[in-house]
């Protein structure tokens, strides 16, 4: 049943805005390869100017992290194929289920496109007026090429916050969409044929990202040549949780695992498309130095609700004791260790530090991303990263398969949900994290799978919400005061 909570949403604009598979089917080989590009250069958004090749002018009084130079190119160079152009969008709710479509099909455009973008976890782009949303890039033709911020772009509260994990994502029910109104229309993509044995995110939120890049990887020799004569990779699908962009000027090492070095090649990991030979990708390494300096420039977004200090202060001197030497300390003098935990401390879901093997690390290790050895790369990581906490009411849900949908339930490890299903806008203050219903497991009245995306069933392949059992520690009222300092970080 529906809990009940104090949601509140922002009023103000701050301008920031399963199983493993082995299957080897060689007349769907290149389409699955294919299917890698269609993901990154995928359906776009609902409702956008056909044909608009370059965003409006911007108005001098932007914000300055809206007006950097890196944050402009992912906004407006294309740099995959696009995989999608408005005409086919304009008729994607004609793929929708019943009463969905019906609504749609009485709806005014304008409607449409919001619950389309309601659908796909698509948002408005602060600093472009109009055209497409924030997730996708215009490649001058009326084609939608999708961009960083279709992981890294989330809304909270009901604001955008460019680099926020975007937790509304919905990418497989896009592929799929797009595949049912292809057909609807007499047309045929060898990408749609491929999405049909490529998982692309079991849950509203996440992404396969993790063995996308296998995939594109295996097609690319250490230049990033285009080969062909590789077999098809053994690959463990499973869903991830994109972490926050304000974070990674903290980190020495990148991933959930902490495998690969920090450096802006490693944002480049996803050009691997077909189009993309090695040279253009290299070519393009001068755009993403400046995407990255631009994340690296990224601050956390401040809670916007009101904070009871006292209680805060509290809670820094118990967060300090217990949670300070994986977690680092804050405020002017912050530290931050990059600690390893190892999986058999930690106990959370093992999948994602399992599903990537020693081969894969060290592919990555000996190819260009890493300096064809010279950057550090761990191929046998023993646990996960305790991350930083900068913004951290801003990145729910949590841990790194998105089974946590609020800070109380990480703090409170007995209380976690069985299945859970967020709203759109909603926030919760009380628990600080997503809006939530709880279930005991999916309603049997679910019978669509796009539905089934939006419940979040710990009981899944890689999804349990188990481990981090450190708050146990902790009494209920140490809790309390710890969560209302997380909201000061």
């Amino acid at each position: 049943m529906l809990r009940a909570r104090r949601t509140q949403r922002l009023q103000d604009h701050h301008g920031w805005t399963s199983v493993e598979t082995g299957v080897d089917v060689p007349i769907l080989r290149m389409g699955v390869i294919l299917v890698a590009a269609a993901i990154f250069a995928a359906p776009a958004s609902p409702f956008a100017l056909a044909g608009e090749a370059k965003s409006p002018p911007q108005s001098k009084a932007l914000p300055a992290h809206l007006d950097h130079e890196g944050y402009r190119l992912l906004l407006d160079k294309p740099y995959v194929k696009a995989g999608f152009n408005q005409e086919l969008f304009d008729q994607l709710y004609q793929s929708w289920e019943d009463p969905l479509a019906e609504q749609a099909a009485k709806a005014t455009p304008e409607q449409r496109t919001q619950m389309a973008y309601d659908r796909y976890g698509l948002t408005k782009a602060p600093g472009r007026e109009g055209g497409m949303p924030l997730q996708y890039t215009n490649d001058g033709k009326g084609g939608w090429s999708i961009n960083c911020f279709s992981c890294h772009g989330g809304k909270v509260a009901g604001q955008v916050i460019p680099g926020a994990p975007n937790s509304l994502f919905a990418m497989e029910t896009l592929a799929e969409d797009v595949k049912a109104t292809r057909r609807k229309l007499g047309q045929f993509s060898l990408r749609d044929l491929a999405a049909g044995v490529f998982p692309q995110g079991g849950n509203v939120g996440t992404t396969n990202a993790v063995m996308f890049g296998v995939l594109l990887e295996a097609t690319r020799d250490k230049d990033l040549e285009r080969v062909f004569d590789r077999p098809y990779p053994k690959m463990v699908h499973h869903d991830m949780d994109a972490p926050a962009w304000w974070l990674m000027k903290k980190k020495t090492m990148l991933y959930a695992d902490g495998f690969a070095e920090r450096d802006h090649r490693a944002l480049m990991q996803f050009m691997m498309t077909p189009e993309n030979t090695g040279q253009r990708i290299r070519n393009m390494e001068d755009d993403y130095r400046k995407i990255y300096d631009w994340i690296m420039s990224l601050e956390p977004p401040k809670y916007p609700f009101p904070i009871d200090h006292q209680l805060a202060e509290k809670g820094r001197e118990i967060f300090n004791r217990n949670c300070s030497e994986c977690h680092g300390t804050y405020g002017e003098n912050w530290t931050y260790p990059n600690r390893v935990v190892p999986i058999e401390e930690v106990g959370t879901d093992p999948v994602r530090l399992t599903a990537l093997t020693p081969e894969h690390r060290r592919r990555y290790q000996e190819n260009w991303f890493s300096y064809y050895g010279k950057k550090k790369v761990v191929t046998d990581p023993q646990g996960y990263v305790a991350p930083p906490l900068d913004g951290i009411w801003a990145s729910a849900p949590y841990f790194h398969n998105g089974s946590v949908p609020t800070l109380w339930h990480v703090l409170h490890p007995d209380q976690r949900p069985k299945v859970w299903r967020r709203s759109i806008d909603g926030y919760d203050t009380e628990k600080v994290g997503l809006e939530i219903e709880t279930f005991d497991e999916v309603p049997a009245t679910v019978t669509t799978k796009a539905e089934r995306r939006w419940y979040f069933d710990t009981s899944g392949f890689g999804k349990s919400a188990a481990g981090h059992t450190y708050p146990e520690v902790l009494s209920e009222e140490e809790k309390t005061a710890v969560l209302e300092y997380l909201k000061t970080l």
